[in-house]
């Protein structure tokens, strides 16, 4: 199983990004996926997870500015952030449990800063 996460980078705050990932290795249409977050110093957290039919739950944190979504089609997840936040600068790891084995990408950077 790969995971590739894309879309990171510097946006000022109450900007937006989408962050993308590509999943590969596993039958796609069948699995949760996530996005989980790690600030520096601080322990890996969800932010947010799609069940493989659709359902949706995020973090209080992120209720009303995040959506995550997916793409059958694709094999791709999305988490869309709007109205970023500092606090919400830090590495963003897709995630997905296959056959029992937890797996992540390497990471992408969201940094929120003027």
């Amino acid at each position: 199983v790969q995971l590739v996460e894309s879309g990171g980078g510097l946006v000022q705050p109450g900007g937006s990004l989408r962050l993308s990932c590509a999943a590969s290795g596993m039958i796609f249409i069948d699995n949760a996926m996530a996005w989980y977050l790690q600030a520096p110093g601080n322990q890996r957290e969800l932010v947010a997870r799609i069940t493989r039919d659709g359902s949706t739950n995020y973090a209080d944190s992120v209720k009303g500015r995040f959506t995550i979504s997916r793409d059958n089609a694709k094999n791709t997840v999305y988490l869309q952030m709007n109205s970023l936040k500092p606090e919400d600068t830090a590495v963003y790891y897709c995630n997905t449990m296959w056959w029992g084995t937890n797996y992540w990408g390497k990471g992408t950077l969201v940094t929120v800063s003027s």
